[in-house]
């Protein structure tokens, strides 16, 4: 029986594909919370990451999370 752990790849994957959805807008504000999604998306690999000890995956989110920070701070 797969632990829930298991499962969290499945949201995690549709915040993703949502904030580059907004990340797209021309609005800021959309862009914003785009940003802030990917943030959300990025925790929630982190999380499934470690569990099945995928450390290149979680390498990858720490580097796009510094990136999203970015963004949220940069955003015009």
């Amino acid at each position: 029986m797969p632990n829930w752990i298991d499962y969290l790849q499945w949201p995690a994957m549709a915040v993703t594909l949502y904030a580059a959805y907004l990340v797209g807008s021309k609005r800021t504000d959309r862009r914003i919370f785009g940003f802030s999604m990917f943030v959300l998306s990025n925790v929630l690999w982190i999380v499934w990451g470690w569990h099945d000890e995928a450390w290149a995956l979680i390498a990858l989110q720490v580097g796009l999370f510094a990136m999203n920070v970015r963004g949220i701070v940069k955003n015009e």
